[in-house]
């Protein structure tokens, strides 16, 4: 993997982390697109590590507040919403790994992703604060954000409308979507470590192409969390459904015409 290509995963990870428009199924795409086999492993690790480090900068305060006071009402809905992710994620895990390395649903699973964002955008919120938010809203949203370990299923799209249809706050949806996404991928983040050490002969990534990927996951992803905020207290994401419907309908050409990358 040479630098430009670690730098071009580096940004499509950081921004569509966080934009409704699946990173994974991004990621699977633009690896067939730019021909990237050695070392994906590894970049993948490293990406997710760039994510997280934007996810802890831009949420820090709240972090810190879950780790002051562990049992305080919004740790405890950030816990509830974690657990049937987990469980989803160790249950189906070879399922997933299997959709993953063929690709073959991505297509689909991006049309998915843009009908999801269609709805929730002209959901109206009922603007339910943390204090009224119950422990069955989040398991919900746990429940769905479970759901988007599918390769073109966005996590933020899904957690976010489940959070609008549970009559969340707009601003507050957003909020929860992402800090509910940090134990994720920092759980994500370990399993590829474990793969990587168990795998033999995972070709290594250059010192310059990881700090490179690394850094560029870290700004797109910060950059990418303040616009979606703005997005959904605007009332913007049906413009995502626009740009994942064309996807998934190029990728749809290609699996069923061209042939050439699915």
């Amino acid at each position: 993997m040479n630098l430009w290509q670690s730098i071009i995963l580096g940004v499509v990870q950081g921004i569509t982390e966080f934009l409704p428009v699946s990173s994974s199924g991004h990621l699977v795409f633009v690896q067939k697109v730019l021909g990237v086999k050695d070392g994906a492993l590894t970049m993948d690790v490293l990406l997710h590590l760039g994510t997280l480090v934007a996810l802890v900068i831009v949420y820090w305060h709240s972090l810190w507040d879950i780790v002051r006071h562990p049992l305080s009402r919004f740790a405890r809905l950030v816990y509830v919403a974690v657990i049937p992710t987990a469980i989803i994620g160790v249950l189906f895990q070879d399922v997933f790994d299997r959709l993953f390395e063929n690709g073959g649903t991505l297509g689909v699973e991006f049309m998915a992703t843009g009908v999801i964002l269609w709805f929730a955008d002209g959901k109206k919120s009922r603007g339910k604060t943390i204090r009224q938010i119950t422990y069955g809203d989040a398991c919900i949203v746990g429940i769905l954000q479970g759901a988007a370990i599918l390769p073109a299923i966005s996590r933020s799209g899904l957690t976010i409308t489940g959070a609008l249809f549970r009559g969340f706050d707009r601003e507050l949806a957003a909020h929860f979507s992402f800090l509910v996404s940090v134990p994720v991928i920092l759980g994500a983040t370990i399993l590829e470590v474990k793969d990587l050490l168990e795998s033999t002969g995972t070709p290594s990534v250059g010192l310059l192409p990881a700090i490179a990927g690394m850094v560029a996951a870290a700004l797109a992803g910060y950059a990418s969390i303040r616009y979606m905020v703005h997005a959904i207290q605007t009332k913007r994401l049906r413009v995502f459904s626009y740009y994942v419907w064309l996807v998934g309908g190029f990728v749809l050409f290609d699996q069923f015409v061209t042939h050439y990358w699915f």
